[in-house]
C-alpha cells in the first residue's frame, strides 16, 4: 500500500486513540504536507522532536492495527464490494443465474469478516 494511503487510513481509523498533541503534529506532517522543520517552528519543538513523534505515533497505529485488523478488513470488504459491482453489471446484461449465486457468496464472506 502506498505510503500515504496506509498512514491516511491508520490515522481515519485509529487516529482518536492519539493524545491531542500526537494528532496536530500527526495531521501537520502528513495531512497538511508540513516539513518537520517547519512543524517544529509552529509547535516550538525541536526538528528532532517532531521526527521522533511522528515515529512513535507511527508505530502506535501500525500496533493497533496489527492487533485489531481493522483496515485490513476495511480493504477486503473493499474488495468484496467491487467485485459484487461487477458481477451485478455482468448479471445485468447476460441474466446469467450463476452470477447471482456467487453474489450471495461473496455477500456472505462480507459478513464473516
Amino acid at each position: 500500500m502506498e505510503k500515504i494511503v496506509e498512514r491516511t487510513l491508520l490515522y481515519d481509523f485509529y487516529g482518536e486513540l492519539l493524545t491531542e498533541h500526537q494528532k496536530q503534529i500527526y495531521e501537520d506532517v502528513v495531512f497538511n504536507d508540513l516539513s518537520f522543520s517547519e512543524v517544529a517552528k509552529e509547535r516550538g519543538i525541536s526538528r528532532q522532536g517532531v521526527h521522533d513523534l511522528m515515529k512513535r505515533c507511527t508505530h502506535i497505529l501500525q500496533e493497533y492495527e496489527r492487533k485489531l485488523g481493522l483496515v485490513e478488513k476495511f480493504l477486503k470488504t473493499q474488495e468484496k464490494v467491487r467485485e459484487i459491482h461487477r458481477l451485478t453489471k455482468e448479471f445485468r446484461q447476460t441474466e446469467d443465474r450463476e452470477l447471482v449465486f456467487q453474489i450471495e457468496e461473496l455477500s456472505a464472506q462480507i459478513s464473516r469478516l
